[in-house]
C-alpha cells in the first residue's frame, strides 16, 4: 500500500479550516521570537511571518535530524542525497539554498566558500528551539537573507538542577544517546549537553558508470554499499550576573562527523566535517529604557574529502573556512510602545583549501537602524541597513511593515523588503570557474498575511512575491556572470486547534518558482529541485500516560534540472509516533517512519531511507 500526495491534500484540505500555526498550544516561551526583529516581540505582533519549534515539540516528533524535523513545515523545502548525514539543501520559499541566512545563538555559520550551511551536522539533540522567519531580512542581518532566517537555539539551563538522557536504537543499525544536565542558581547557570549518533545508513546513490563508454548517471560510480554517518556533538552554554544591570554569557558548540558517499578519486567517497561554533555576549540595561547587547562569535567550516578502498584512505580534498563576527546594538525605548534599535556588525572571513584561491579572506561591515511602533491596533516597524564589503563595496538594503488588529485574535499584515546576497569565494575566485567583478544577487519582496489566535486555536495565511536579480550564472559563452532572473510567488496556510483532545498541527505551501531570465532558453521554467506544493499534519492525541501521534508530510513533483527535462515524482510519508509515561522523569517512545515503504527521491538517482522503526528511553528529571 502507498500513501498518494493526493491522500495527503486531502487530509490537510479536512484539518485545515479551522485549525492555525505550526506551535503547539502556545505557551509564554512558543509566543516570543527574537529573530523577526532581533529585539524579543510575541510572534502575534510581528509584522513578517514566525513559527517557533520548542524542545517539547522536537522530542514528541522524535526527529533524528533537523531535516526531519523541518520537513514539510510552510515555506520549507529539502533536497537531500542519500539518508541521514547526507548533503542536504534547504529552499525557504522557492528561494536557492545559498539565500537563507543561518544563525547558531546569534552566530552566523555557513561555507564560505559554497555558501551553505550544513544543516545535516546540526544535531537534534543539542537543540532547544528553533525559530524561522520567512521573507527577506537582509535590513537587519544582511547577506543571505533573502528567503528567510531560520536561527537556531541551543540548549539552555531551566529553573533549578535538571538532568536529560536520551537513546535510541533503530533500523539500518542506528545507535544514537545524548545526555546532559544543567543548573541555574541566583546569579549564574550553566549547560552543558553531548550527544553521538551512528548509523550504516543505506545505498545513498544508484548511479553508474561505464569505463568504456565515459557514460554515467547520478553520482557517475558503481557503488551499491550502505553509506554511513557518525556523529559525536557537544555543546557547553553558561552565563552569570555581575550585577542587576550587567550580565555576561558564553556558548560552544562542536558537532564532528564521519560521513561516507558514492564518489570517485577526485570528489572521495568519505568525508570528515565539523562544525564548531563560539560567541560570547555581554548584556547592559542600565533602565527599562535602555539596553546594550554586544556579542562576537566564530563558525568554523571543515569538510575533508578523502577516497577509501578497503579501509585505506587516501587524501582528496579540503576545503576548511573561518568566520569571525562581532556585533552591538542598543535599542531605546521612546515611549510605550515605541522603540528604536541601532546597531553595527563586523565580519571576517577567512579559508583554507587544497584549492589554490587568489583571494581567501574579506571583511564586512554593516550598520544598521529599526523603528518598531505600536498605537492602538496599529504596528509599524521599519528598517534599513548599508553593508559595506570588501570585494563588492557598499549596498543598502530596507524594509516596511504595517499591522492592523480588527479584535478577537484577528489582524491583517503587510510587509516589503529587500535583499541581497553577497557572492561566495567559489563564485569569485574558484580558479576557471569564477569572476571576480561579480556584484550582489538583489531581491524585492512583498507579503501579504491575514491571522487568528485564540487560546485553542489560531490559523494563519500569507501570500507573497519576490524577485531576484542579477543572479549569479553562466552566459552562453559558460562565463560566470550577473545575468539571471527569478519571480516566485506563493501561498501558505498553517493552522492549529485542540479539539476533543487531540493536538492537530497543519501546514501546507504553494511556491511558484520561475526563471525569467529574458532571452534564456529556460524562462518561465520552475527552478531546478524546487516542488511547487508541500505540506504537513501532525495529530497528537494523549490517553493517559499513552500518547498516540500521526505525521503526514509530503510535496509535489519537482523538475531536477534547469530544463525541466527531468522529472521527480511527488511523494506523501506516514509517520507513526508512540510514547509512554512510566513515572514523572521516564518515558519510552516508539516509531514508525514511512509505514508506507514510499519510495521517492528529492535528486535524481539519490535514495532516500524506506520504511524505519526506532525505539528511544528518555528521561527527564524534576526540578531540584
Amino acid at each position: 500500500m502507498k500513501l498518494s500526495y493526493h491522500t495527503l491534500s486531502l487530509a490537510l484540505a479536512l484539518a485545515l479550516p479551522g485549525v492555525a500555526t505550526a506551535q503547539n498550544a502556545p505557551t509564554e516561551l512558543d509566543d516570543i521570537t527574537v529573530t523577526a526583529t532581533r529585539t524579543p516581540i510575541s510572534i502575534e505582533n510581528s509584522v513578517v511571518p514566525v513559527q517557533v519549534i520548542d524542545r517539547a515539540q522536537i522530542d514528541r516528533s522524535q526527529a533524528t535530524s533537523l531535516q526531519d524535523l523541518l520537513r514539510g513545515r510552510a515555506g520549507v523545502d529539502f533536497t537531500n542525497q542519500g539518508g541521514l548525514g547526507k548533503i542536504t539543501s534547504l529552499f525557504l520559499r522557492g528561494s536557492n539554498s545559498n539565500q537563507v541566512l543561518v544563525l547558531v545563538d546569534g552566530v552566523r555559520i555557513g561555507s564560505a566558500t559554497n555558501g551553505m550551511a550544513t544543516l545535516q551536522d546540526l544535531p537534534v539533540d543539542q537543540i532547544e528551539r528553533v525559530e524561522i522567519v520567512r521573507g527577506p531580512r537582509s535590513s537587519l542581518y544582511g547577506s543571505e537573507a533573502i528567503g528567510g532566517v531560520i536561527q537556531i537555539f541551543t540548549r539552555n539551563a531551566g529553573p533549578g538542577l535538571q538532568q536529560n538522557l536520551a537513546i535510541t536504537a533503530g533500523s539500518n543499525n542506528l545507535r544514537q544517546v545524548s545526555a546532559g544536565f544543567s543548573n541555574r542558581g541566583e546569579r549564574g547557570w550553566v549547560s552543558a549537553q553531548g550527544g553521538y549518533q551512528d548509523t550504516d545508513g543505506i545505498n545513498a546513490c544508484r548511479g553508474f558508470y561505464d569505463e568504456a563508454t565515459w557514460a554515467g548517471a547520478g553520482c557517475f560510480t558503481n557503488e551499491p554499499d550502505r553509506d554511513g554517518y557518525r556523529n559525536t556533538s557537544i555543546n557547553v552554554r553558561g552565563g552569570y550576573a555581575l550585577s542587576e544591570t550587567l550580565n555576561v554569557e558564553g556558548h560552544v558548540l562542536n558537532s564532528a562527523a564521519r560521513n561516507e558517499y558514492d564518489g570517485s578519486i577526485f570528489g572521495g567517497n568519505e568525508a570528515d566535517n565539523r562544525q564548531q561554533v563560539y560567541g560570547g555576549k555581554l548584556a547592559w540595561t542600565p533602565s527599562d529604557s535602555f539596553r546594550l547587547n554586544a556579542q562576537v562569535g566564530r563558525n568554523v567550516d571543515q569538510a575533508d574529502a578523502y577516497f577509501a578502498v578497503n579501509g585505506v584512505r587516501s587524501f582528496a580534498s579540503t576545503f576548511d573556512t573561518r568566520r569571525d563576527t562581532a556585533n552591538v546594538q542598543g535599542d531605546i525605548v521612546l515611549a510605550e510602545g515605541q522603540q528604536v534599535s541601532v546597531g553595527a556588525d563586523w565580519q571576517n572571513e577567512q579559508i583554507t583549501s587544497s584549492t589554490a584561491f587568489d583571494v581567501r579572506e574579506r571583511d564586512n561591515t554593516g550598520v544598521f537602524a529599526e523603528y518598531q511602533g505600536q498605537f492602538g491596533a496599529h504596528t509599524l516597524q521599519a528598517s534599513v541597513r548599508n553593508d559595506d564589503n570588501e570585494q563588492f563595496g557598499n549596498h543598502t538594503t530596507g524594509s516596511l511593515g504595517y499591522g492592523f488588529a480588527f479584535g478577537n485574535g484577528l489582524r491583517l499584515t503587510a510587509s516589503a523588503g529587500t535583499g541581497f546576497k553577497a557572492p561566495t569565494f567559489n563564485d569569485l575566485y574558484y580558479p576557471g570557474f569564477s569572476n571576480p567583478l561579480l556584484q550582489p544577487e538583489e531581491s524585492k519582496s512583498l507579503n501579504l498575511g491575514i491571522a487568528q489566535y485564540t487560546d485553542n486555536w489560531n490559523w494563519t495565511f500569507n501570500a507573497y512575491e519576490t524577485r531576484i536579480d542579477q543572479l549569479i550564472g553562466y552566459d552562453s559563452s559558460f562565463a560566470l556572470v550577473n545575468v539571471a532572473e527569478a519571480r516566485i510567488r506563493g501561498a501558505e496556510l498553517t493552522g492549529f486547534v485542540s479539539l476533543a483532545g487531540f493536538d492537530i498541527n497543519a501546514q501546507a505551501s504553494f511556491t511558484d518558482p520561475r526563471d525569467h531570465t529574458s532571452g534564456a532558453a529556460t524562462y518561465d521554467n520552475l527552478l531546478a529541485r524546487r516542488a511547487r506544493t508541500s505540506g504537513r499534519i501532525d495529530v497528537d492525541k494523549r490517553f493517559g500516560p499513552l500518547r498516540l501521534g500521526v505525521t503526514a508530510a509530503g510535496s509535489g513533483h519537482r523538475f531536477d534540472n534547469a530544463a525541466n527535462t527531468v522529472r521527480l515524482a511527488g511523494y506523501g510519508t506516514m509517520d507513526v509516533r508512540v510514547e509512554y509515561a512510566i513515572n514523572d522523569a521516564w518515558s519510552l517512545q516508539a516509531k514508525a517512519a514511512n509505514v508506507f515503504d514510499r519510495a521517492y527521491e528529492t535528486v535524481a538517482w539519490y535514495n532516500q531511507p524506506g520504511r524505519e522503526y526506532q525505539l528511544t528511553l528518555r528521561y527527564n528529571s524534576k526540578v531540584n
